[in-house]
């Protein structure tokens, strides 16, 4: 200990003084890039550096508390713990109409016009602050010496549940704040609509809607599972605080902008209730083109003393109101609820509803996740069910409202709605056992297989393949290698050139990239993006497939349940027959380490923009095989902006920053002369 002094003294930069400075540079990067969406290094130069202070982590085996390692999400917790706010977080009186907003609005300007008749002490004019009310889950940050401490959930307003690991997951959370007293910092966790899709388009698993998604992530056990859904946060009030350091709110999101944290910049001041009545409309014009969930506008005075002297009900504060846009809900009947199979053997329910009305479109079916989704909503034939759509997804059922009309029971399927089989239950959810000749979980599993991340056979789409398993007795995926030309072209609709293209395709896809052949097994989490993680780590299929829990868990987002789903995936004897099969039929995997290191797109950060003639998902697929990254915004740090017709603002900001922009020829010219 003592020469540890020393050699303190003698070096003041000592090692965790070196690791400090990395820490602080880092965290000044990440919170350009997240927040300020102005990243002022490439990717290649941050992970260098992250690289550098994992490697001094472990050497030293110290880490600060607000290294950017912990963000990527610990151990799975045992249960969630309880914690008490240190002020109450309430919640705001809402106003349903005009009318009501303006008789609230009202109270305000009269308490303050009959305050300073009577006070020589006057509050100033009235100012109101404007704000986006964000759908998502309530967080609030505690915050000691300037670190962060703690995070826990709204709960009741006093008693929160702790989510300190999972929210630390998300990069516009300051790990460390310049001021060193006590404080509790509100805001919102938040799902972005493009992460939302970007996390359905890669997964069997969709996500509903971006609302549940977050709060199910924020509130799930297993902070991995967090992290692998790229929520966001805003914040928009320091609900306690040691200091008295602001007049009102305007001081007060200068201090949150100061100490990083991300706040809206749809933040308005108003004076009159015309001002504010014409937010209100400019809000709800664009609110379908916001990258995030908000369900209407909240609206408050703005000076600290005049909140003070309103005070607060039993339940809200009497100095701010959310004004609620108009619900997307209707209430119908619900006529019947059909069962469905798919790709993952996963048996779900749909409801079929009384055709209704919501925002000019008729709504006839809606989600149900489980059977005890259905028994907790407490849902019959016949009965009369409130609905809620949201951002053009299927609707969901919210619950029951009273009728005096006679309901059924819903009966839990006993057998597969496809096959016959008799089905299992495991925890909640209900599986048909039969993978091997169930047909919609085959058509799934082989139009998944032939898609274009996957085996890329093209010409085998899903009404193919039913032709195939009619006519043909197509029984599994390696059937496919027995096709005959003599058998398919007997077929209607296959003349000679059709057939010899499909055979051609279904013989080219039998030397697979490992990543491409991991993602067309179709095991269950793992999209395209995981594949090419398993792929990149392992190498080889033989090792991927005897991987072990414990080193399959710490690969990129995995997880322990993903995890579990490869193991699971290949204890079963009969996929193990389907593979053994594959490798009969001439299936060789290759995984060549140096596909991308000449490609002179390696490492290039590239956007895209503008109409293609492929799809931005296929092009995307392309540059990632070659070494590049995509990204959806235009900086200084952006190397290339591919631009297609109507190009719009990116293609202008690309201009402005003198980014060179490319067209697809230009970019063919960069693959190597073709676009395969």
């Amino acid at each position: 200990m003592n020469e540890m002094k020393e050699n303190k003294m003698e070096n003041p930069l000592n090692n965790h003084e070196k690791m400090k400075d990395l820490v602080k540079k880092l965290n000044s990067y990440a919170y350009n890039y997240y927040t300020l969406d102005e990243p002022l290094v490439s990717d290649g130069e941050y992970d260098k550096l992250y690289d550098q202070l994992i490697e001094m982590e472990k050497r030293e085996n110290y880490v600060l508390p607000d290294s950017p390692s912990q963000r990527v999400g610990g151990e799975v917790l045992k249960k969630f713990e309880k914690h008490k706010h240190i002020k109450p977080l309430y919640s705001m009186d809402k106003a349903q109409s005009l009318d009501q907003l303006k008789t609230w609005y009202q109270r305000q300007i009269n308490f303050v016009r009959d305050y300073n008749q009577s006070h020589s002490d006057k509050l100033p004019d009235p100012e109101f602050i404007i704000e986006l009310k964000f759908d998502g889950l309530t967080i609030n940050l505690t915050y000691e010496g300037g670190y962060l401490s703690l995070a826990t959930t709204r709960g009741n307003g006093s008693i929160g549940e702790i989510i300190t690991e999972q929210v630390k997951t998300i990069n516009e959370v300051p790990l460390s704040i310049d001021f060193k007293g006590k404080c509790e910092i509100q805001g919102e966790g938040l799902m972005p609509l493009s992460a939302l899709k970007k996390y359905n388009e890669s997964t069997s698993e969709k996500l509903k809607n971006a609302r549940n998604a977050a709060a199910g992530a924020l509130r799930n056990l297993d902070p991995k599972l967090t992290k692998s859904r790229h929520l966001t946060a805003y914040f928009y009030n320091v609900n306690y605080i040691e200091a008295a350091i602001f007049k009102n709110d305007i001081q007060m999101k200068d201090f949150l902008k100061k100490e990083g944290f991300l706040v809206s910049k749809m933040n308005y001041r108003a004076k009159s209730f015309e001002e504010i009545e014409k937010r209100i409309e400019e809000i709800s014009e664009i609110r379908s083109d916001l990258n995030i969930l908000i369900d209407g506008i909240t609206i408050k005075i703005s000076d600290f003393k005049t909140r003070e002297l309103l005070g607060f009900t039993n339940k809200f504060p009497r100095w701010s109101i959310a004004f609620k846009f108009a619900a997307q809900e209707a209430t119908t009947r619900l006529l019947e609820v059909v069962w469905n199979v798919g790709r993952s053997s996963k048996v779900t329910p749909s409801a079929i509803l009384q055709p209704c009305q919501i925002g000019g479109v008729t709504i006839q079916r809606a989600t149900l996740n489980n059977f005890d989704d259905i028994n907790r909503k407490k849902l019959r034939l016949n009965s009369k069910v409130l609905i809620r759509r949201s951002n053009d997804v299927i609707p969901e059922i919210l619950g029951t409202v009273p009728t005096e009309e006679k309901t059924y029971e819903i009966k839990k399927p006993e057998v597969c709605p496809a096959c016959g089989t008799h089905l299992i239950q495991n925890g909640v959810h209900i599986f048909c056992p039969n993978t091997l000749s169930c047909k919609p979980q085959l058509v799934s599993r082989l139009v998944h297989f032939a898609s274009r991340d996957a085996m890329n056979i093209e010409g085998l789409s899903e009404k193919t393949i039913e032709t195939f398993m009619e006519k043909l007795d197509l029984k599994e995926i390696p059937d496919l290698y027995n096709l005959k030309a003599s058998d398919i072209i007997k077929l209607e609709g296959f003349k000679e050139k059709r057939t010899q293209n499909l055979l051609t395709a279904i013989e080219n896809s039998k030397n697979p990239y490992l990543a491409n052949f991991i993602f067309a097994l179709g095991i269950a989490n793992v999209g395209i993006k995981t594949a090419r993680d398993l792929a990149n780590y392992f190498k080889n299929f033989d090792d991927f497939r005897i991987a072990s829990f414990e080193e399959l868990k710490d690969i990129g987002d995995i997880g322990p349940i993903t995890a579990y789903e490869i193991i699971e995936f290949f204890k079963d004897s009969h996929i193990e027959s389907s593979l053994a099969k594959l490798f009969d039929h001439g299936i060789k995997i290759k995984y060549d380490e140096n596909s991308f290191e000449d490609s002179p797109l390696k490492d290039k950060v590239i956007v895209i923009t503008g109409t293609l003639s492929r799809s931005r998902k296929e092009i995307e697929a392309d540059l990632l095989q070659r070494g590049a990254k995509v990204t959806s915004s235009v900086s200084k740090n952006t190397d290339y902006v591919l631009a297609g017709e109507s190009p719009g603002s990116k293609y202008d900001k690309a201009k402005n920053l003198g980014i060179e922009i490319i067209s697809e020829d230009r970019l063919k010219e960069l693959f190597g002369g073709n676009d395969e």
